[in-house]
């Protein structure tokens, strides 16, 4: 049900006819509205094979087009460039289509099995304001897919196992040694309390940490412990277990105020028994080989335009790595979960990581050609001094407090603005809530997934310009015209053309959906919906200044206005769901 399809499939048919590659008609916004709604550029990459001057070749198009219905004018520009009009009948027509699809013209692809990696918290510890970029962007691209028609999985991936998880162990039992996770002929059933909090081991970890690092009894005790734990010493898996379920606890209270939700709660532990056979697999396929006293991977290739370095499955010291952590996993998705496609949302950083393991899957067998492994890296959350947040360097905003200040920042500028005074402190309090969330999240979602930003909350909490509490606002007087025309008794009715050009401007855009869609998809590109988003807010605005829509006097053209409010409305608020940000009713 797309507009500029419709209009390219017509003037493609034009280029055939004169013996020309139909995807010369291309057609696509135009570049200078005021020469024309539409343009088509096809001449000027034609003429050569036409062996034509290219605005002699324009010319021939447009004597094609001459009868078309759809279109109202063509003209000619420049070298060869065709500017072209739709009617206004066209317009009613496809505003009625899109009023009647909740899709608003997105075709459902062929369904695929997809898994959204875009969690990677850690047990015990806090999600940060650094974390805020994944969660975000993993979620909008989980909604994406969603309503491209695909079956998808969000999974958090927690980092739940490895060295870590043996340096908290060790902490633990230097601080309560009496605890019985650490008695070896314990017999018996453990606790099922845990004996820590989520403060407690946030406390711990980085005490853990600088004992490593400074104290080689404790990094050699540390190391036992972690062997011990991976090979499944009762006590320690008992305490493992607390560990993770205080931190679950706590981070989903933290996704949860945020609005992210994941369908899998799956960590690195969950593949821990598959790594060994997986690795003998390898060795005995002559996939992998011995190396410098490490088992690894060859994965260059003679095209590689940089230096890729073989995979390290084992290092030299016996232990398995990340890398075969991330190898394992995939084989959990593809075996377990029937994945077809796999989309990783993390740090560019680690690119070559991900290339790495990438490679390896295929050679080894554990991902064919036919699954789709992709890396969708982001770029990093900055300070104020536009470096990025270092969880050792301390300092950093926890996650759940910025919420709060986001949400507190939000009831302060609707104050400042005499914004939802006379409401209900209950409902004031969502209504901040509401926007503050917005603010973060169009924040954030503004901005290209792979660019790196400056996390600013006074800006992002501003209720004019590109922010998320602008384009609520937006929303929320459409929420607010339909609700004082159903008190008048005046309802939506069938769309008419258009008389002005506010409105014929609102609905090519509304019309432009599914283009955008297609490309924040493809591109695996949120800030796409977020701009788009911020220009359909703005042509609704200008509708709204131009069009009094309460005060005309025919009713037809009345009820067609407010079917255009409608309309405008329901897309708005699926734009911005497919950002994560709610829609109030009023502001």
């Amino acid at each position: 049900m797309s507009l500029l399809t419709d209009l390219s499939a017509i003037v493609g048919a034009a280029f055939e006819r004169l013996g020309l590659d139909a995807a010369l008609g291309e057609v696509v916004r135009s570049q200078r509205p005021e020469l024309g709604q539409f343009q088509c550029n096809g001449a000027l990459a034609g003429a050569k094979a036409a062996g034509r001057n290219p605005r002699d070749l324009a010319s021939a198009v447009v004597e094609q087009l001459a009868a078309e219905p759809m279109i109202a004018r063509l003209d000619l520009a420049g070298p060869g460039f065709i500017n072209l009009d739709v009617t206004d009948g066209c317009l009613a027509d496809r505003l009625a289509a899109l009023a009647a699809d909740d899709r608003f013209g997105v075709q459902q692809e062929s369904p695929r099995k997809v898994i959204v990696d875009y969690g990677g918290a850690n047990v015990a510890k806090d999600l940060h304001v650094g974390h805020i970029r994944v969660a975000l962007i993993g979620e909008s691209i989980k909604r994406m897919f969603r309503l491209a028609g695909h079956d998808v999985i969000g999974d958090v991936h927690l980092g739940d196992w490895g060295a870590p998880m043996g340096q908290l162990i060790t902490e633990m039992e230097d601080r309560f040694p009496g605890l019985p996770y650490f008695d070896p002929d314990h017999e018996g059933g453990y606790p099922e309390r845990s004996p820590v909090t989520i403060e407690d081991l946030q406390e711990m970890y980085p005490e853990a940490a600088r004992k490593v690092a400074d104290d080689p009894d404790f990094a050699a005790r540390s190391r036992a412990a972690t062997v011990a734990l991976q090979a499944g010493r009762p006590g320690y898996r008992a305490l493992w277990e607390h560990f993770c379920a205080v931190s679950i606890e706590a981070l989903r209270s933290v996704y949860d105020a945020l609005g992210v939700e994941f369908d899998l709660w799956l960590g690195e532990a969950s593949v821990h028994d598959r790594i060994a056979p997986m690795v003998e697999r390898m060795k005995d396929g002559g996939v992998a080989h011995v190396s410098d006293g490490a088992l690894v991977v060859e994965v260059a290739k003679p095209d590689d335009s940089r230096e890729i370095p073989p995979l390290m499955l084992v290092n030299s010291r016996g232990a398995f790595t990340y890398a075969t952590s991330d190898l394992a996993t995939i084989e959990e998705r593809v075996d377990d979960f029937a994945a077809q496609e796999i989309v990783y949302i993390v740090d560019l950083r680690q690119s070559l990581h991900f290339e790495q393991v990438f490679r390896t899957a295929r050679l080894a067998g554990m991902a064919g050609d036919d699954v789709i492994l992709d890396h969708s890296g982001n770029g990093t959350v900055n300070g104020p001094d536009g470096r990025p947040f270092k969880t050792r360097a301390g300092g950093i905003p926890r996650l759940r407090d910025t919420i709060a200040e986001a949400i507190a920042r939000a009831a302060t500028r609707l104050d400042e603005s005499d914004l939802a005074t006379e409401y209900p402190e209950a409902e004031r309090q969502e209504i901040a809530r509401r926007v503050g969330l917005a603010a973060l999240k169009y924040g954030e979602l503004a901005n290209h997934r792979a660019s790196d930003y400056s996390f600013d909350l006074d800006r992002f909490t501003q209720l004019q310009g590109k922010t998320g509490p602008y384009i609520q606002y937006v929303t929320a007087r459409a929420s607010s015209l339909l609700a004082r025309a159903a008190h008048l008794g005046f309802v939506p009715g069938d769309p008419a053309p258009p008389g002005n050009d506010a409105e014929r401007a609102l609905i090519i855009e509304l019309a432009h959906f599914p283009e955008v869609f297609d490309r924040a998809l493809t591109g695996r590109a949120p800030n796409v919906l977020a701009e788009y988003a911020y220009d359909l807010a703005g042509r609704f605005n200008r509708f709204y200044d131009a069009c009094h829509v309460l005060t005309e006097a025919d009713e037809g053209r009345r009820s067609s206005w407010l079917r255009l409010v409608e309309t405008t409305l329901r897309e708005l608020a699926l734009v911005l769901d497919l950002l994560g940000i709610e829609v109030p009713q009023r502001m």
